[in-house]
């Protein structure tokens, strides 16, 4: 953060903070002194921001997680089984911090891919093919103890036979994610598995949206946007000889949701909606619309180019920023129900949203001098959250869907909260490359975000059609 030193108020004719007026000095104002070079008292930082600053950051949280999510099978001794053809029952997966094989994880592990491509860090990608090598490793033997005893480890309970959305899809995706990239590795069982029930075993309503029986029947969550249509794109990606049959079902589910859920007045999504309802419960929780955002985005990743749905799911993203951005708080983050300021500031959904408009201005979705600074506001918020030993505070734990205000305004929040930790790794990977394709700069003390490099110190500074800069004394 740039700040004016003593000698330039003084120069210009500005008394240092907490200096009293004498008889022979000046009186400060507007005539007197250039009072827009006060520094102002932000909360959060403001200002200078550089990739090394951001990897800093995610290494950081790395290292937390990294030490906190072991892989190991441990007996009812806590003796380590290392023969995972001869798992004896009572062995569990060792308990960590974190479920490795949680819908949170899934998006850990999407994020830490996507983080060693943007860097280079190797780690990141060792860390998640690891984990996916281990529970492929394992899951044979753990299965055979369920088919001889019908119990089994917690953890492989879920991946084994998952019975929700939450179960299956974060870790179907990541696993079609990293398998895309390397054919090699030994998670097809796991991915079919996974699949099988994201394709059959979930209920979903006539027209083949994925919904629940709770809290009411046929109750659509904006979770299970997110849980199930990215796995649906990109098994067009996995399976190329079956890619029109898949994209055309993610567009089609994704349009499904966004027709009951999106409030186009708000530009925002509501959390929940009941089948048949004429007055639908109309929460705007935060991690939720951070869901229907991924979602969004995912998909326009996944769907090729020429598919008819592109138009409308773009101009369907460029809503919801627009809508975002506009309750975007004065410290960079977002509260916790979007729309009522008097509800807590929450991280995960911080971090969502900053890895969705970043990527969009990646892409070129959106434009970059109007969003760029609103991401990096976002970003520094979120940096605040991350504690020297790299765990992130202000997490909303799990959350149901809520009929009622209080609901949502009292749902504690604490670093322990798994949902944070993919989503801020994520958000800081894509600022990264925001940061290598965007010059942002302090400009008459406010954040431009700039398309070419400047360095020309004059405080203004334009673009010209050939994309080139210009500055003007």
């Amino acid at each position: 953060m740039k700040t004016i030193c003593k000698a330039c108020f003084l120069a210009a004719g500005i008394l240092p903070f907490g200096h009293s007026v004498t008889a022979q000095e000046t009186e400060i104002n507007d005539m007197t002194t250039p009072l827009h070079l006060l520094q102002p008292e932000y909360k959060v930082p403001y200002g200078d921001l550089t990739a090394e600053q951001v990897k800093t950051d995610i290494d950081r949280v790395f290292t937390y997680i990294e030490q906190h999510t072991p892989v190991r099978v441990l007996d009812a001794d806590g003796k380590e089984v290392t023969d995972y053809r001869h798992i004896p029952h009572s062995a569990t997966l060792d308990r960590g911090a974190f479920r490795i094989g949680s819908y949170e994880w899934g998006v850990t592990y999407q994020a830490l891919l996507d983080a060693a491509e943007v860097t280079g860090d190797t780690r990141y990608k060792d860390y998640v093919i690891r984990r996916f090598k281990f529970l492929a490793e394992v899951a044979p033997g753990f299965r055979k103890l369920y088919e001889q005893y019908k119990d089994t480890d917690a953890q492989m309970e879920q991946i084994l036979h998952p019975k929700a959305l939450d179960d299956a899809g974060a870790m179907c995706c990541a696993m079609m994610k990293a398998r895309i990239a390397d054919p090699s590795l030994p998670l097809s069982d796991l991915i079919e598995n996974y699949f099988a029930f994201i394709d059959h075993g979930q209920y979903r309503l006539p027209d083949g949206t994925f919904a629940r029986h709770r809290p009411q029947h046929n109750t659509i969550w904006l979770d299970d946007m997110f849980m199930g249509v990215p796995s649906l794109a990109y098994r067009g990606i996995y399976k190329k000889e079956e890619s029109t049959r898949y994209f055309n079902e993610a567009a089609k589910v994704g349009r499904q949701f966004i027709d009951r859920m999106f409030v186009p007045e708000k530009g925002l999504y509501r959390h929940g909606y009941v089948e048949g309802l004429v007055q639908q419960p109309t929460f705007h929780w935060a991690r939720a619309n951070g869901w229907a955002i991924l979602t969004n985005c995912e998909l326009l990743d996944a769907l090729p180019e020429d598919h008819p749905d592109r138009p409308f799911l773009l101009e369907q993203l460029r809503r919801h920023i627009k809508g975002l951005a506009a309750y975007q708080s004065s410290e960079g983050f977002w509260h916790q129900l979007v729309d009522r300021s008097d509800s807590y500031l929450e991280t995960s959904a911080t971090a969502i949203y900053v890895y969705c408009i970043a990527h969009a201005i990646n892409k070129g979705w959106i434009e970059g001098i109007t969003y760029g600074p609103v991401a990096q506001l976002g970003w520094h918020a979120v940096s605040t959250q991350i504690k020297e030993g790299g765990q992130v505070d202000g997490i909303c734990v799990g959350t149901g869907m809520g009929f009622d205000p209080a609901f949502y305004y009292y749902r504690p929040a604490n670093y322990q909260a798994a949902h944070g930790y993919g989503p801020v790794i994520w958000a800081g990977a894509e600022m990264i490359r925001l940061l290598g394709h965007w010059y942002p700069r302090t400009n008459d003390s406010g954040l431009h975000y700039y398309k070419v490099k400047q360095t020309n110190p004059s405080p203004l500074f334009y673009l010209t059609e050939d994309g080139q800069g210009e500055a003007v004394e």
